[in-house]
């Protein structure tokens, strides 16, 4: 079962943005969505069902947002890299 979320916004924003309310109601989605996937709050594949697209389009998406895909901190990527050994 799905649930509704309702937020009003002023009739001119859109506009100012230069967007259709549509546009905007699917950007505020997505945004939303990312955030909750940069808090860790979501998953990607439920962070892609809130922004109403599929993950891999979301997944290549998170660049827009400057937003990591895999988000690992660097002493453990270069534990990983030393680990890995010789090609």
């Amino acid at each position: 079962m799905n649930r509704s979320l309702r937020i009003d916004y002023p009739s001119t924003l859109p506009d100012a943005l230069h967007q259709t309310p549509s546009e905007f109601e699917q950007d505020a989605r997505f945004a939303m969505a990312v955030k909750l996937f940069e808090m860790k709050r979501v998953t990607s594949g439920q962070a892609a069902q809130l922004a109403g697209i599929d993950r891999t389009s979301f997944l290549m998406r998170l660049a827009e947002s400057g937003i990591a895909m895999i988000d690992v901190p660097p002493e453990e990527l270069a534990d990983d890299v030393r680990n890995a050994g010789p090609a």
